[in-house]
């Protein structure tokens, strides 16, 4: 096991300040933005969105903010490098950490805006940073599975924001057929990595409906079969921790509710035309 201190991981910084230094570390996995006090605006790709006190922001490892402030500004950031993918270390929470940041960083919804909707879970999430803050300050005994598992709770808020509807308890009644699809989508990315959950009949009892009715609106909205949608999105996520962490074929195969290795590979190759290893071996040539 490589030992690594929790700062390569995992960063928190607070700071105060009327001009904003943009951030270029290439290690990072994504970001997230609380603005403590102050306002102003971010850039990102074009688009202007404003801010002000106790807002916050998620950025993926390809969005850079450009940050102007309008007064002296108090920052809290937390930093999640790609270190959280290695399989080498022994990070608290760590797979709660992955699941809910794909969820949030992948969802079809996701746009560049500030990330709640519900003042109930702004103010629950500002009084998680503030007992944060103070046991990554006191570094008591435990501290770390106490911060891991505060930081869990955070992104799992984060995670029901994403839509202005709770994914877990979300229903269709929707009247357009969009919002329902979205719903769906929304269940089966929150839920990815539990095969019980992901099966049509927990799905359709979910949504209240039989599976048969289920299966026939969603091939009649997507012409996608439901099944060949989850298995087309579970290798998506295998594609990635293929090419940024050191998971191995057959630590993915498990993640990701396939039987072994050997499944994995044989459904990888199907529709991916190369073996995961084949798959790493020719990106990894391209990048050099």
């Amino acid at each position: 096991m490589i030992q690594l201190n929790w700062q390569d991981i995992f960063i928190i910084d607070r700071f105060s300040t009327s001009r904003w230094d943009p951030d270029n570390n290439g290690d990072l996995y994504f970001q997230i933005l609380f603005i403590e006090e102050g306002s102003g605006r971010i850039t990102i790709k074009n688009k202007v969105t404003p801010f002000k006190s106790r807002d916050i922001f998620v950025f993926a490892k390809d969005e850079i903010p450009q940050i102007k402030t309008h007064e002296n500004t108090t920052f809290i950031v937390f930093k999640f490098t790609d270190l959280l993918f290695s399989s080498k270390i022994n990070l608290p929470d760590r797979q709660s950490w992955l699941r809910r940041s794909e969820f949030i960083l992948n969802h079809p919804k996701r746009k560049f805006e500030e990330s709640l909707k519900s003042g109930k879970d702004r103010d629950l999430i500002w009084r998680i940073l503030f007992f944060i803050r103070k046991e990554n300050n006191a570094k008591e005994q435990y501290h770390l599975q106490i911060i891991a598992n505060m930081v869990s709770t955070i992104l799992s808020i984060l995670a029901r924001n994403v839509t202005s509807k709770n994914p877990e308890s979300v229903k269709p009644r929707s009247h357009k057929k969009s919002d329902r699809i979205d719903e769906i989508y929304a269940y089966i990315r929150y839920n990815i990595y539990d095969s019980n959950l992901l099966k049509i009949s927990a799905i359709a009892k979910h949504f209240h409906i039989t599976s048969s009715t289920l299966s026939n609106y969603f091939k009649k909205e997507t012409g996608n079969s439901l099944h060949n949608y989850i298995l087309l999105y579970k290798l998506e996520i295998a594609k990635d921790r293929l090419l940024n962490s050191d998971f191995t074929v057959s630590q993915i195969a498990i993640q990701l509710g396939f039987t072994d290795e050997s499944h994995l590979t044989r459904i990888f190759k199907k529709y991916c035309d190369a073996t995961p290893k084949q798959y790493k071996d020719s990106h990894i040539t391209t990048e050099e």
